[in-house]
């Protein structure tokens, strides 16, 4: 399975930058096998095409305007994706959009995605995520972790000694 897992999110607005955090975190913790590529996309769009392009699953770390209380994680899947990539929640998400729009136009739109985020506490300005936020990125990384398990890829975690 050729996957790719992005963070996306501008890290100095606070809690905007969860995604980037989170991919990071996932990096972190667990090795990945060569068809698996974690990106930092933190507010990148096109230059992103090829490395986007025919994925068989791309799963992406962001923030969610959802409505929610504070620190809410959200999974959105299927037919939401879309529909949250057309509104306008972050200066990084329309050219997201347009990017998964470029790609489906070209026939070659990831065949599965799935969004992971963060209800923000505040997109001010500020490197650092909010307490709530921050709290979260394990369980962004867990979440992530059983998708990939659900699609019959086991991810192993880095060992704690170096061999």
């Amino acid at each position: 399975m050729r996957a790719v897992v992005l963070g996306i999110g501008n890290i100095i607005l606070s809690d905007e930058g969860v995604g980037v955090r989170a991919v990071e975190a996932f990096e972190q913790r667990y090795r990945l096998p060569e068809d698996i590529l974690a990106i930092d996309g933190g507010t990148s769009s096109m230059e992103l095409i090829d490395e986007l392009s025919d994925l068989d699953f791309l799963l992406v770390f962001d923030t969610i305007v959802a409505g929610k209380p504070p620190g809410t994680v959200v999974r959105l899947a299927g037919e939401e994706v879309p529909a949250f990539f057309r509104r306008k929640l972050s200066p990084h998400q329309i050219s997201l959009s347009d990017l998964l729009a470029s790609l489906e136009f070209l026939g070659q739109a990831p065949k599965d995605i799935v969004v992971l985020g963060v209800q923000p506490v505040t997109l001010e300005l500020g490197m650092d995520l909010t307490e709530p936020v921050a709290a979260r990125v394990p369980e962004l990384v867990d979440m992530a972790v059983a998708e990939f398990a659900a699609r019959g890829v086991q991810l192993a975690p880095h060992s704690a000694k170096a061999a």
